[in-house]
């Protein structure tokens, strides 16, 4: 009789589709900052993604439509594949690690993780995207059918193939040597980033749309593209290359999930040598690398302490260490290639002190649940300056004498050393009002970089925060850089080139005055949100 009126369990995707709206729910419910955040990201999305869809209709009927719509989604797809391992991005529920020491099976739990993978706002925003390059090639009956598959097709392909390369690497990025080796393929990608960027540029000198005709035509078949450009060959009447492509990205989907669901057993099931040999390592290291240089260079009692543990994150912590290992090597590809490109100039340099400044953003964050020692130092807004003080002086370490060398290496190749004071004063004073407006971010907008995931870098529920943090924090950078600028375009016009060394003197001198204004704001701030800090830092 109890069985017979026993209910039934209820379905393992369900669980985690309920899962994934509590942890974003309850994320959201921790701060009505953090709720704002979350929003203003969501409409600065859903913007984005009329605009985009908008243009799609526009190039309905054009000849460089099919081109535009497939290489979009090509390059959805690499970012599916790539981004969710270096960029900010937070989801317990697609975190497999957390998941060995249940008793769930491989099929089921596959197909739960995916569903729950299609509810957020990156699945939405990509199958609004998709949906937007079929409507510019969909036409006659033919083509609709197709796009009413194909879409749907390419967003859960994109979805699985980026779960299906997290979960196969994903105890080497969460390992601590594995995520030393994962910095390697960041800036690979950081790289290669920029030769897509140069060589998109020459394309378009080269011809416009039409030169990239045949890097679509390759793309064309490349699941989950060749979802998308089997809208076109239905719309052109073109039925077997149709369901050649749309056959071609379903068989591929089948392989990612079946690819995905061998990761999760072996997860499950084999132990952990990733870190094998790390205790001799140690050990076989001794007692080497103390800190007795650092000690003897930096200066005595607090600041010296702190920029030594700050400079020791550098080197220790892996997701620390991957930003730094990013930030430097941009910092120099993009003045560099396009001085080697002949449309070079000298204020590109200045992309160095953007890249090397947002490395003060969320200082707090790095520390995760440890800052409660550091706040335990903190009683007064004094010992809030002195600790974000020094914090910076250890980034200036580093990012000052780069942003010379970058300058300078930079006018060489340029053969443009009349324009170096002058690049290098923007270049001073743009890192200087990215420090301080870091220092403020990181009092106001904190938030927590999990250590126990190779591919999140934030914590389910503030990735919003995490990008109003930044760009915020950026665009109010540029904004206090304003005046230098200002000034460097009145000598061009008005012609007094003779006074733009002052530039020289005046950039760092304004940097410097943003700094201590940044941190005479964030210090106060600081000592009174303490807990609100620890609170948000120590999350996941």
């Amino acid at each position: 009789m109890s069985a017979a009126t026993t209910s039934p369990a209820p379905s393992l995707t369900s669980v985690f589709v309920r899962l994934k709206l509590s942890l974003l729910r309850n994320g959201l419910r921790q701060s009505g900052g953090r709720t704002a955040a979350y929003i203003t990201s969501i409409v600065f999305g859903a913007l984005f993604a009329a605009v985009t869809v908008l243009a799609f209709v526009l190039l309905r009927g054009h000849a460089a439509a099919v081109t535009v719509a497939v290489l979009v989604t090509g390059v959805l797809a690499l970012s599916w594949t790539v981004m969710p391992l270096f960029i900010p991005s937070g989801d317990e529920t697609l975190d497999p690690s957390r998941l060995v020491m249940l008793p769930l099976r491989p099929q089921p739990l596959v197909r739960a993780l995916l569903v729950a993978s299609l509810v957020g706002v990156g699945p939405a925003l990509t199958f609004v995207l998709t949906l937007g390059a079929a409507l510019s090639l969909a036409h006659g009956a033919a083509g609709t059918v197709v796009a009413v598959l194909g879409v749907p097709l390419a967003t859960v392909t994109c979805v699985a193939l980026s779960r299906s390369v997290a979960a196969a690497n994903v105890r080497l990025l969460t390992s601590r040597k594995g995520r030393d080796l994962a910095l390697l393929s960041g800036l690979v990608i950081a790289v290669g980033m920029q030769f897509v960027n140069f060589g998109a540029q020459r394309l378009g000198r080269a011809g416009g749309l039409d030169s990239l005709e045949p890097v679509a035509t390759v793309v064309g078949w490349l699941p989950p593209a060749a979802a998308i450009g089997a809208v076109d060959s239905a719309s052109r009447g073109d039925h077997a290359v149709a369901a050649a492509r749309l056959l071609l990205t379903a068989a591929v989907l089948v392989a990612l999930v079946y690819w995905w669901r061998r990761s999760l057993v072996r997860l499950m099931v084999e132990p952990d040598g990733s870190t094998i040999g790390a205790v001799s390592d140690a050990a076989a290291r001794g007692g080497s690398g103390g800190s007795g240089l650092l000690a003897r260079i930096l200066p005595a009692g607090r600041t010296g302490t702190v920029m030594e543990r700050s400079l020791r994150y550098i080197w220790r912590d892996p997701k620390t260490k991957a930003a730094w290992v990013t930030s430097l090597a941009i910092g120099l590809i993009v003045p560099l290639f396009n001085a080697f490109q002949g449309g070079g100039s000298i204020y590109f340099a200045c992309f160095a002190s953007g890249m090397l400044g947002m490395l003060m953003y969320n200082q707090f964050g790095q520390d995760t649940s440890a800052f409660w020692m550091v706040a335990q130092t903190i009683a007064t807004p004094a010992d809030a300056y002195a600790e974000l003080r020094a914090r910076a002086l250890a980034l200036l370490s580093v990012t000052v004498p780069y942003t010379v060398l970058v300058t300078a290496v930079t006018a060489g190749v340029l053969g443009d050393w009349e324009k170096f004071p002058e690049g290098l004063g923007l270049a001073f004073g743009l890192l200087g009002a990215m420090v301080g407006t870091g220092a403020v971010t990181s009092a106001r907008f904190p938030y927590s970089v999990p250590q126990d995931s190779g591919y999140k870098n934030v914590a389910p529920g503030q990735a919003g925060l995490a990008w109003i943090s930044i760009f915020g924090g950026m665009v109010t950078a540029a904004v206090l850089s304003a005046p230098l600028i200002a000034a460097t375009i009145y000598l061009h016009v008005s012609d007094q080139r003779s006074l733009l060394w002052l530039l020289l003197p005046a950039g760092p001198l304004y940097g410097a005055l943003l700094v201590l204004a940044g941190l005479k704001l964030a210090a106060p701030r600081t000592a009174g949100r303490l807990p609100e800090i620890l609170a948000a830092v120590s999350k996941g």
